[in-house]
């Protein structure tokens, strides 16, 4: 278990290198490590404030969506998420998201298909609030089509940032279809009636073979759709669904504000807050391409494309996006090692048990 969970982590970490190697492989390193010893590093104090101020309200809003079915404590969401969050910087294939409902199941008793409904719920109000930031980018900043910066297979160019928020809008219109569907009593009522219906389906067979299907599919599909169905409770209470989109609103300002005081302390980075929203918002659509764990390289590529907007030279931009992705990521590493130590959440058993549910 713990040999394929460290073998998970060395190839997370061989997939970082050679991303940020891809991204900077351009990049003079002498230059690169003579604009990073060029920041003033004191401004990583607010920067860092204000990423675990945005995510104690993802807490708070995990929590609120948690609530509708089965209510659990703020630490009790604290630590499953951090530990989640945690992983998605360290294993391919963001296992995070996954590993948050195995904890919960774990330490909480709720049901993973609940706690996984949960997490989609979650991602329904980023998407949603990324979109609206991106139709806002697009009336503000005219992306020249000829910009491009190459990073491993992939081109970045306003034709595949138009095609990364489209493939996130259809994503996100398929779990939001998926969630009507379930959440609703009438839709899931028909779709258990359908369920039960099933070894139907084998009337050539025996008795004993139809109530086989009936007992380990059918039932265990309708039981599923209920347990799933409960993490989407939210959909009846429209105040708890307004609080969570505008505690969705101030997490992704608080982001754009820990993008503007990292820039305080970055040479050459002279940004507004709508500037740098359109920076956060691209590098936001980018990083939704698969790429490497914690999104290394892309980050950066994304970086230095998205500032080349503004005038951005590529080596202070590549210092900067290098030094904000740290920022960004490390506390969140950090914090989740410590809720793993608290709670006594054996990561590499999670690694594994994730890794078993994804089969």
């Amino acid at each position: 278990m713990k040999k394929t969970a460290s073998l998970s982590l060395v190839i997370g970490l061989v997939l970082s290198v050679a991303a940020l190697y891809l991204a900077f492989r351009d990049v003079p390193f002498s230059d690169l490590m003579a604009y990073l010893k060029s920041i003033n590093y004191l401004w990583i104090i607010p920067t860092i404030l204000l990423v675990l101020v945005g995510f104690m309200l993802r807490v708070y809003r995990w929590q609120l969506i948690l609530g509708s079915s089965q209510p659990v404590g703020f630490w009790q969401a604290f630590h499953p998420m951090m530990i989640g969050f945690m992983l998605n910087c360290i294993l391919p294939g963001r296992a995070g998201e996954v590993a948050r409902p195995i904890i919960l199941q774990q330490k909480e008793h709720v049901p993973f298909s609940t706690g996984i409904a949960t997490v989609a719920a979650e991602r329904i109000f980023d998407a949603m609030i990324l979109l609206l930031l991106f139709s806002w980018m697009l009336t503000m900043v005219q992306i020249d089509p000829v910009l491009e910066i190459h990073f491993g297979g992939y081109a970045l160019n306003k034709t595949m940032l138009v095609s990364a928020a489209t493939g996130i809008t259809r994503l996100s219109l398929l779990l939001l279809a998926g969630i009507v569907l379930v959440g609703l009593e009438y839709s899931r009522n028909w779709m258990n009636r359908l369920f039960l219906w099933i070894p139907n389906l084998f009337f050539f067979a025996s008795q004993a073979f139809q109530k086989k299907v009936y007992h380990r599919f059918s039932l265990v599909l309708v039981r599923f759709t209920l347990s799933f169905s409960r993490g989407f409770l939210l959909l009846k209470e429209p105040w708890k669904m307004a609080g969570c989109f505008g505690l969705s609103l101030l997490i992704w300002g608080l982001s754009v504000l820990s993008y503007y005081t990292m820039t305080l302390g970055a040479p050459g980075v002279e940004l507004s807050l709508a500037e740098l929203s359109v920076v956060m918002v691209i590098v936001c659509l980018f990083i939704s391409i698969p790429s490497a764990p914690g999104f290394w390289g892309i980050w950066e590529a994304g970086g230095v494309f998205a500032l080349a907007l503004f005038g951005v030279s590529a080596k202070d931009a590549a210092g900067f996006t290098l030094a904000n992705h740290a920022v960004q990521m490390f506390p969140v590493i950090v914090v989740g090692m410590g809720s793993a130590i608290v709670t006594g959440v054996n990561v590499w058993h999670i690694s594994h048990t994730v890794e078993g549910r994804g089969k």
